[in-house]
C-alpha cells in the first residue's frame, strides 16, 4: 500500500477515534464541562500522544531499537540522578543551599548535575582518563565492549581509532579541550561586547555611532562562514604551532560573537541610562566605571544571563563545527567535533555492532547534552533573577 495513503488513513482514523472518545466521555460523564468544552484539537492531541506512546513501547520492547532503548534508559537514569541530587541538596549543606535546592525545579537540578559532571571530567581529565590523549598503541580499530572474542580489548573499553588512540581517553579529554575553550571564549566575548555596549549606551554620540556601524557590518556576514574564512587565514599564519592556532580561534570566535553581546548590552544599557538613579549618580560625580559596573550592570543581569547561556551553546557548537571541518582544535588534542568526523564511518556497522556504530554518537551526544543542561540552568536562573514566576 502507498505510504501516503497509509498516512492519510492514519490521520483520518485518529480523528474519528478522537471524535468518538470525546463523545463517549460526554455521555459517560453526564456532559461535564471538561468533556463538553473540550475542543476537537485537544481530543485529537490526546489520541496522537497515546498512539505515539504505543509506538514507542512497541519499538522499545518488540522491534529492539538499540539506540532508542539506550536513549530511553539514559533519559530515565539522568532523571533519577537529578531527583536524587536535588534531594541530597535539600538535606545536606547550609541553610542557603538547602533553600536554593528546595526552589530548584527538576530540570535545573538535571542541568546543574550535568554541568558538575562535565566540570569534574574537564578539570581532572589527566587523572580520570586511563591513557593520554596523544598516546598511540599498536592495536588499531579495536572494537568497543572489551570482549576479545568480538574483536575488543579489556584495556580499551570503547576501542581504539584508526591510528590506535584510546577513544575513552580522548572522549574524556574532549571535555577539557572543547568545554574549557568554549567557556574561555564566551567569557572573552562577553567582556568585549558587554563593555563596549555599555560604553556606547552611556557615552552615546559619535562613539556609539562608530561602534554600532562596525557591529552592523560584522553581523551582516554569516558567523560560521566568516569564522571559517578567518580560521583558514589563521591556519596559514600559525603554521605548525597548534597552540597559536587555538589562540587565534578563541580570539576570532570571541570577536564575532561579541557583536551579538554588544547589541544586547547597548539596548539594555540605553533603557537604563535614562533612569533617575543614573542621573542621581552623575550628579554625585560618579565616574564612568562606577556607572557601568555599579549601576548599569547589576540591573542588566537577567538578559545578559540568558544571553550568556545561549552564547555559550553557540560558541560550543561553533568550535565543534570548525573542528569537524578541520580548522578548529588540531590533533593530537582531543575534540568532540573532530571525533564525530573521524568516527562517522563506524555508523555503517550498526547492524553488526550497535556499540561500534554508537561511537560517533557519543561525542555528538556529549555536545547535545551539555547544550541542553546549560539552557536548563540559565532558564531557571533567569526566572529567579527576573521574577518571571511571580
Amino acid at each position: 500500500m502507498n505510504v501516503w495513503l497509509i498516512l492519510v488513513l492514519a490521520v483520518v482514523g485518529m480523528g474519528v477515534i478522537a471524535w468518538g472518545a470525546r463523545k463517549a466521555g460526554q455521555m459517560v460523564s453526564g456532559n461535564t464541562p471538561y468533556f463538553r468544552d473540550m475542543p476537537f484539537g485537544v481530543a485529537y492531541g490526546y489520541v496522537v500522544a497515546f498512539a505515539a506512546l504505543l509506538f514507542a513501547v512497541k519499538f522499545y520492547f518488540v522491534d529492539q531499537g538499540v539506540f532508542f532503548r539506550w536513549a530511553v534508559q539514559g533519559f530515565a537514569l539522568f532523571a533519577i540522578a537529578a531527583w536524587l541530587f536535588r534531594l541530597f541538596g535539600r538535606t545536606v549543606g547550609t541553610q542557603g543551599t538547602r533553600r536554593l535546592f528546595r526552589q530548584m525545579p527538576l530540570t535545573a537540578s538535571f542541568g546543574v548535575l550535568t554541568i558538575l559532571i562535565y566540570a569534574v571530567f574537564a578539570i581532572f581529565a589527566v587523572w580520570i582518563a586511563p591513557h593520554g590523549q596523544e598516546d598511540i598503541f599498536a592495536r588499531v580499530n579495536v572494537l568497543p565492549g572489551g570482549d576479545p572474542a568480538m574483536g575488543g580489548d579489556p584495556a580499551f573499553p570503547l576501542g581504539t581509532d584508526q591510528i590506535g588512540r584510546d577513544l575513552l581517553s580522548r572522549l574524556i579529554y574532549g571535555a577539557q579541550n572543547t568545554v574549557g575553550i568554549a567557556f574561555a571564549t564566551t567569557l572573552l566575548a562577553f567582556f568585549l561586547g558587554g563593555t563596549l555596549g555599555f560604553l556606547a549606551a552611556t557615552l552615546g554620540g559619535w562613539f556609539d555611532q562608530i561602534l554600532s556601524r562596525m557591529v552592523d557590518v560584522l553581523m551582516a556576514i554569516p558567523s560560521l562562514i566568516f569564522a571559517l574564512l578567518l580560521m583558514t587565514i589563521a591556519s596559514a599564519w600559525a603554521g605548525s604551532h597548534r597552540e597559536l592556532l587555538t589562540l587565534y580561534m578563541i580570539l576570532i570566535i570571541a570577536v564575532i560573537d561579541s557583536t551579538r553581546v554588544f547589541r544586547l548590552a547597548r539596548a539594555v544599557g540605553s533603557s537604563i541610562v535614562v533612569m533617575d538613579y543614573i542621573e542621581a549618580a552623575k550628579l554625585r560625580g560618579e565616574g564612568l566605571i562606577y556607572l557601568i559596573f555599579r549601576e548599569i550592570l547589576p540591573n542588566a543581569t537577567a538578559p545578559l544571563l540568558a544571553e550568556f547561556g545561549l552564547r555559550f551553546c553557540f560558541v560550543f557548537l561553533t568550535i565543534a563545527s570548525l573542528s569537524f571541518l578541520g580548522v578548529g582544535i588540531q590533533p593530537p588534542l582531543a575534540d568532540w567535533g573532530t571525533m564525530v568526523k573521524d568516527l562517522s564511518q563506524f555508523v555503517n556497522f550498526a547492524q553488526f555492532s550497535p556499540l561500534t556504530a554508537a561511537l560517533p554518537l557519543m561525542a555528538a551526544g556529549a555536545i547535545a547534552l551539555l547544550t541542553v543542561a546549560v539552557n536548563f540552568v540559565v532558564d531557571w536562573m533567569l526566572q529567579r533573577s527576573s521574577g518571571l514566576k511571580e
